[in-house]
């Protein structure tokens, strides 16, 4: 198999901790011995062990003793630079390093300023072969809220609305009326599990005295935040009810 196909198996693995470990980037890993997958994990809550751990552990729960053995023939692929300094996990350069890997596959450099090249430094001055650079834009396109918050300072915004085909947002005397087909339901609905709030002004939570939460079941919900600088929303609203945090 070819670095692309394996670099696509640690994008698909990073996208399952989507909603879970923002404001950390969406990170899944994949290590390689005799052209076979012998371990794989992905970054899945924050705070918790980043993809290189767990794929690191999976092979060992996996192969047990023989598990040093091929971790030192092994090649990782990664979908973002392993990070280089102490957080809230130890570095996990410093983790490949330990396990004397053989090559590390990256498909984004961290832009993240503990980061940003140091990971590749520390792997490579311990002789570690490292490969930049394979499937570059789908992993920007994967990480594209992380790297919007470290690259240009600001969070990374989706604009949604529905109007009618002839331009029209709600009927002229302002009453409640869907617009909407289901697909656009469950598409909003899956963007409130994955994205870390949700806006809407005053008329919004007048008129359709929304929700704002995630209603499939899947994923958490996000904080609801509402502009209304008059404070006129009536606290019946279920913009305050216990099911989000406003």
């Amino acid at each position: 198999m070819t670095d692309e196909i394996y670099m696509q198996r640690c994008l698909d693995l990073a996208a399952l901790g989507a909603g879970y470990v923002s404001p950390n980037p969406l990170v899944g890993c994949v290590i390689v011995a005799s052209n076979k997958i012998i371990g794989e994990g992905y970054h899945q809550k924050f705070g918790e062990a980043h993809a290189e751990v767990n794929a690191i552990n999976n092979v060992i729960t996996t192969f047990g003793e023989q598990s040093a053995t091929l971790l030192k023939e092994a090649t990782v692929y990664v979908s973002l630079e392993p990070c280089a300094h102490f957080g809230k996990t130890p570095p996990c350069a410093d983790l490949l390093i330990k396990h004397g890997v053989k090559k590390v596959v990256v498909c984004n450099t961290d832009p993240f300023a503990s980061v940003n090249g140091k990971g590749i430094e520390k792997l490579e001055n311990a002789g570690i072969d490292v490969k930049i650079g394979v499937l570059t834009e789908k992993g920007f396109e994967l990480n594209r809220r992380f790297f919007t918050r470290i690259k240009q300072q600001r969070p990374y915004f989706i604009l949604k609305w529905a109007q009618t085909a002839n331009g029209f947002f709600a009927p002229l005397d302002n009453s409640q009326k869907w617009i909407t087909a289901s697909i656009a339901k469950e598409i909003s609905h899956k963007w409130r599990s994955e994205e870390d709030a949700i806006l809407v002004g005053k008329q919004t939570a007048l008129i359709d005295n929304p929700q704002l939460t995630n209603r499939t079941g899947i994923g958490k919900n996000p904080i609801r935040i509402l502009i209304d600088s008059n404070l006129s929303i009536p606290t019946s609203s279920n913009l305050y009810n216990d099911e989000a945090k406003t």
